[in-house]
């Protein structure tokens, strides 16, 4: 579905922030991408979205594929007419707008009336909480509520890939796991997902493959078990050090990295 080759970005000239990234998404999968603040997750959505040129960066090696079809360099709406959307994080919702027109604003690249009223009735069928707010003022929803509405107008673009960026970020532990859920019905309708997220634990546990960055490279990959596996991975990202003792994100996150992390 979505295959990153070699990629390096510059911003400003000067700047080089990502150092050869390479990660392929297969159609039908969740694939998790992992990292602390500053590794370049970031920096790899705008790449993917086209939106690297708002922020002064510039692909200077390497490429990104849609379905064997190259998609480096192109305009963003082009890219979301492509087949791809994205849920930023912090939601971004029209916080002015009703539901309904936030979510109309979603369908403008699905230019297909028939698909777009289908994808109108997924979101609603997904996220019954919209359906029974529909005329609500976007910015009065709750976090959960704003978070699936941003879900819900990336669907109504009717995506091949779903790019969600810290969906999980700022929710209370129950509404994570309806977010959880809700990306794993998405995909099983179809949607392949690539998945940006600090919380490892619930990423890794609905994700086919998952990826580690570090410093703008991928450091490790593997099946989701095996990251899980791993005496780094459980140090660095899931809080655990030694026979099960729990570390503080403060501690973790200001961790001396490993030689081979470096190499």
């Amino acid at each position: 579905m979505l295959e990153i080759a070699n990629l390096e970005v510059v911003y400003n000239d000067v700047v080089l922030v990502l150092r050869g990234l390479s990660l392929e998404v297969r159609a039908g999968q969740i694939v998790a991408l992992l990292g602390a603040n500053g590794a370049g997750k970031t920096t790899t959505l705008r790449a993917i979205s086209g939106l690297l040129d708002v922020h002064e960066g510039d692909i200077t090696k390497g490429s990104i594929s849609l379905r064997g079809q190259r998609i480096d360099g192109k305009d963003a709406a082009v890219i979301v007419r492509s087949g791809i959307a994205q849920v930023m994080e912090g939601r971004r919702v029209f916080a002015e707008m009703t539901v309904d027109d936030n979510l109309r604003t979603g369908s403008i690249a699905n230019r297909n009336r028939s698909r777009a009223s289908s994808s109108y009735d997924r979101v609603m069928d997904l996220f019954p909480i919209l359906k029974e707010r529909r005329k609500a003022t976007a910015g009065y929803l709750s976090g959960g509520e704003q978070q699936m509405l941003a879900i819900g107008r990336a669907l109504m673009a009717d995506p091949r890939l779903l790019i969600l960026d810290e969906p999980s970020l700022g929710l209370a532990p129950m509404l994570v796991q309806q977010i959880r859920d809700i990306i794993v019905e998405i995909n099983q309708q179809g949607t392949s997902v690539l998945l940006i997220e600090q919380n490892a634990a619930m990423a890794l546990a609905i994700a086919h493959y998952g990826y580690i960055m570090d410093i703008g490279k991928v450091v490790m990959d593997g099946e989701p078990q095996k990251l899980l596996r791993d005496e780094d991975v459980q140090e660095f990202y899931l809080g655990l050090h030694g026979e099960g003792e729990r570390k503080s994100f403060r501690e973790v996150k200001h961790y001396k990295r490993r030689k081979r992390w470096l190499s």
